[in-house]
């Protein structure tokens, strides 16, 4: 059987072609398998911490694609990152404070069309970061007609309009 993997994956970086089309189908499903594995929010939330089980994910297991690494060790390298985010995502479900800390927290930009100068540069949002979120979410909106203006913990600017406006 180790014959057959050897001859099959190759060992090391030296691979034939046949070799880094079989590692990487392997490879396909195996991440397949940790992608589902590590939860829908890895994909579905688009937040930094998410961003990182994308990231690493396949920053990881490409190297059992192409030989720079031993095979086994990378696949458990990745099944390790996945549990690690799954661990880190259930505890951010369980643990308001815990979520803040791996997520942060939305800041207020804008309340009753009053800007908050210190806000926005602590968040590193110039004024036309908010302009142009105000233009979108409310049209040609003056910054009066602002209810209010969070950056959200993914980083997207969300824009209330007062009523009437």
């Amino acid at each position: 059987m180790k014959q057959i993997f050897e001859w099959l994956f190759g060992m090391g970086p030296d691979l034939e072609v046949w070799q880094m089309v079989a590692r990487a189908v392997a490879v396909f499903f195996v991440a397949l398998v940790l992608i589902r594995a590590s939860g829908r929010r890895s994909f579905g939330q688009h937040s930094p911490f998410d961003a990182c089980i994308t990231v690493l994910l396949g920053a990881v297991l490409s190297r059992a694609v192409v030989g720079a690494s031993p095979f086994w060790s990378t696949i458990a390298a990745g099944a390790a990152l996945v549990i690690a985010h799954r661990m880190v995502a259930l505890g951010s479900a369980r643990w308001a404070a815990f979520e803040d800390v791996v997520s942060g927290c939305e800041i207020t930009l804008v309340r009753d069309g009053h800007l908050d100068r210190a806000a926005m540069h602590k968040a590193l949002v110039s004024r036309r970061n908010l302009d142009e979120a105000i233009r979108q979410n409310l049209g040609d909106a003056e910054l009066s007609s602002v209810r209010l203006a969070l950056l959200e913990r993914d980083g997207k600017i969300t824009v209330v309009g007062i009523a009437g406006s």
